[in-house]
């Protein structure tokens, strides 16, 4: 069993839990992620990896409350158990030789973008981040971020915080500019990764992207994470879940996820009815 020993709500649905699991924290890198079981009947989910501390054994995790097993996790208190944490899996963003980063994070997929800015603050890189949300109740890790980078930027789609407008405005008037970066690496929803990629590809940046599709072993068995990659087929947990930015079908991997959307609101209604009537 794997002890929640910290909680803490980011935001009103983002959540982040620092669980003891000494074999997993001695291993893991940023980009890596782990899949989790919150009961013993409950479905297996992937979480990236938002941080270790192989000192006190313990990985944090940090999850947007979407669906059944999210709502389930988000319940549970410091000192509760989970019965699966399995991991590190995947590769490890591949950062050796990198002197000049932009790390471009969208919504919850900052958690998985900050421990990468981390790393590279650690290696001396130079860091540029660059944070999107859609309004200033959303904002989650920015004094994390604003830490781990020599330049910062906060957007917010309405202008309640930060600057107005999407992550690819600042990254295109740097571009405009001539500032140069050795490599890209967007971490976000789908749309946003898809932009971030076409604006990085006019100045012929490379561009790295973390792909986050529907996950069910981990392992490559199951193909569920599948995607198209330079006209190949690729599964994120094996091969991924980093990928060159430009070579993946984008619209082809939207068009599956969106195949359970209501399957996954369906399920976290049910969750969240049986939790009211267990309140009452």
């Amino acid at each position: 069993m794997f002890e929640i020993k910290t909680k803490r709500f980011l935001n009103p649905t983002v959540c982040e839990m620092d669980i003891l699991a000494p074999l997993v924290a001695k291993k893991t890198e940023p980009g890596q992620f782990i899949i989790l079981r919150v009961d013993d009947e409950g479905e297996r989910i992937p979480l990236t990896v938002a941080g270790y501390d192989r000192k006190n054994g313990t990985v944090k995790i940090i999850f947007q409350i979407v669906g059944a097993t999210t709502k389930l996790l988000s319940v549970k208190e410091v000192g509760d158990t989970i019965p699966d944490f399995v991991g590190p899996l995947g590769n490890e963003t591949e950062l050796d030789g990198l002197q000049n980063v932009c790390i471009v994070g969208g919504g919850v997929g900052c958690a998985i973008a900050y421990p990468v800015a981390n790393k590279l603050a650690e290696m001396k890189a130079n860091v540029t981040s660059i944070i999107g949300f859609r309004n200033k109740d959303l904002v989650i890790l920015e004094e994390e971020f604003k830490k781990a980078s020599n330049e910062f930027y906060c957007m917010t789609d309405d202008g309640s915080y930060g600057e107005q407008g999407n992550v690819c405005v600042p990254l295109e008037r740097m571009l405009a500019s001539g500032k140069k970066f050795d490599k890209i690496i967007a971490i976000g929803p789908i749309i946003m990764m898809k932009f971030v990629c076409e604006t990085a590809k006019k100045y012929n940046v490379p561009c790295v992207v973390s792909m986050n599709p529907i996950m069910i072993d981990g392992t490559g068995m199951c193909g569920g994470c599948r995607l198209t990659v330079d006209g190949k087929v690729k599964f994120a947990c094996v091969d991924g879940p980093d990928f060159d930015g430009y070579k993946v079908d984008f619209d082809e991997l939207m068009a599956r996820n969106r195949m359970y959307a209501d399957f996954e609101r369906h399920a976290y209604e049910e969750t969240c009815n049986l939790l009211n009537k267990e309140v009452k």
